[in-house]
């Protein structure tokens, strides 16, 4: 028994002691967990609020100016930053100044905030629409005047899509068979290709005579085309409710839409889908190689030397630095494999690599590989649970072992591996830099999933994510707006792994209810 004489203490107290530690740790856990999700979301949803649009009034070298601007508040409570528009930049830009240089600031009821198809954004005020005739039709018919806009793009597309990108690929067939430029079949195609491209320049012409008018603090006059433009919001004269409006709006386009201007705005639609897409491939993959390997270690391994030291490699390797795997991918999965595959498969396409350079399915089987790991430990943890005994009647009752383990040892195990599972799931979800070796890109121009046969096309590259908010932090270090959208993708990964883990987590406890519950 301890002296209390020694530390002061009774045992009492020190347990006591522990407790209150314990729980104070605890705490500060969770806080700090807390703190982080807080900020996450506070920064993130910051990205689709409307912020109203000042006119700014200051005096510069060349005398007093005025600008349309947001304003965000510094780090510093004398500085601004100002995002505005004007005559020299009608797309856009920013600067910092003192509070004090500001001579006067006013809210710009009659300006709006034009947002672009190319994620950027003009802060003007809008005067009338110029339409083909050299009308001055009224602000009110712009819904109107989109839609006959988008009438004229859709056009378009159908020749671009049904006529000249057939012609492409035919004169693409052509200059890999070294057809002459003089035969009758390619100065046929020619003759089509000039005549669907000059309908396509007609319905292009036009569409560009139809502009919106607006005007700058300064005065200055800007056109704007219709088809350009996505929405136009007088956010300084919004309501409580029709600003929400605009956030479930832009909510809506940042999960359908692609990311623009080197992934500061627009959406995250690619790299949703390529992040659900490889974890859903990595699962597949990972979950019955983990399984029968788990199996093993646990029914048919002897307990011998050899397999202590497969188990204490196979824990070890959750502890490998993931860009390891990265390079284990690229210079195996990619390079050796990959390149097998091609002259075998694909040898009519070389030199260009069909499976021999990164894609989606290197990356879903590097992180397989990356995860496995985790899966085993977590099915043999869940396999040593199943009692002796249910394995003792199964073979009194004449099932053999191969019968014992599928009816009886996995069924009541299946708990354990899809907390396995839920664990993989959890890893892959957030790894950026063994992805951006074997397939994750900054820009996909497309799915990995499209109506083109074979409709799943596993060679292709993919946006992911983390890969996305990686490199987008990199363009939004100095601008508020473009970080914001960075702190939302943030969330948006948060959910997606929130979101599997919960449907991973009922299908636990759905086993666990069916089998450990009878």
């Amino acid at each position: 028994m301890a002296n209390p004489s020694l530390t002061g203490l009774n045992p009492v107290q020190r347990q006591s002691l522990v407790i209150s530690l314990t729980a104070f740790f605890t705490s500060l856990l969770l806080i700090a967990l807390v703190s982080v999700l807080i900020l996450i979301t506070y920064r993130g949803t910051a990205y689709f609020w409307p912020e109203p649009i000042y006119r700014i009034t200051m005096t510069g070298e060349e005398g007093q100016y005025s600008v349309l601007a947001n304003v965000y508040d510094d780090v510093s409570d004398s500085e601004v930053t100002l995002k505005y528009s004007n005559e020299r930049f009608p797309y856009g830009s920013q600067m910092r100044i003192e509070r004090s240089d500001m001579d006067e600031m006013v809210l710009a009821f009659n300006s709006a905030e034009i947002k672009l198809n190319d994620g950027r954004r003009v802060l003007a005020i809008p005067q009338y629409i110029i339409t083909p005739e050299n009308d001055r039709a009224p602000l009110s018919t712009l819904d109107a005047i989109a839609d006959e806009v988008a009438l004229i793009t859709e056009q378009i597309e159908t020749i671009n899509t049904q006529h000249l990108a057939p012609i492409h690929e035919a004169l693409s067939e052509f200059d890999i068979r070294n057809v002459d430029d003089d035969a009758p079949a390619r100065e046929k195609l020619v003759a089509t290709f000039k005549y669907y491209q000059t309908e396509v320049l007609g319905y292009e012409a036009r569409r560009n005579e139809y502009q919106l008018q607006v005007t700058f603090a300064g005065g200055s006059s800007f056109s704007l085309p219709i088809s350009r433009i996505q929405d136009v919001d007088f956010v300084s004269r919004l309501s409580t409710f029709e600003k929400w409006k605009v956030v479930l709006s832009e909510i809506g386009v940042f999960l359908t839409d692609s990311p623009k201007q080197a992934n500061t705005s627009g959406g995250v639609f690619p790299a949703l889908f390529g992040t659900v897409l490889m974890v859903f491939l990595m699962t597949i993959i990972v979950t019955p190689f983990g399984v029968l390997a788990a199996i093993y270690l646990s029914e048919y391994a002897p307990h011998n030397a050899l397999t202590t030291v497969i188990r204490v490699s196979v824990s070890n390797m959750a502890g490998v630095p993931s860009i390891v795997y990265g390079v284990f991918g690229l210079g195996f999965f990619v390079y050796t494999l990959g390149g097998s595959i091609d002259e075998l498969l694909f040898s009519d396409k070389l030199p260009a690599p069909t499976m021999g350079s990164p894609g989606v399915f290197w990356a879903a089987l590097t992180m397989a590989i990356l995860t496995l790991p985790v899966v085993i430990v977590a099915t043999e943890e869940g396999l040593r649970r199943v009692p002796e005994g249910l394995k003792a009647g199964s073979y009194a009752l004449g099932a053999t072992k191969m019968e014992t383990i599928v009816r009886t040892i996995l069924p009541i195990a299946s708990p354990g591996i899809m907390t396995g599972v839920i664990l993989a799931i959890a890893r892959a979800a957030g790894e950026v830099a063994p992805l951006m070796l074997v397939g994750a890109v900054k820009f996909a121009p497309s799915l990995p999933i499209d109506g083109e046969f074979p409709y799943l096309h596993l060679d292709r590259q993919f946006m992911h994510l983390g890969v996305l908010i990686y490199d987008g932090a990199f363009h939004s270090q100095t601008d508020g707006k473009s970080a914001s959208m960075m702190f939302a993708a943030c969330l948006l990964l948060l959910l997606v792994v929130f979101v599997l883990n919960i449907l991973a987590v009922i299908l636990r406890t759905r086993l666990r209810r069916r089998y450990l519950k009878g």
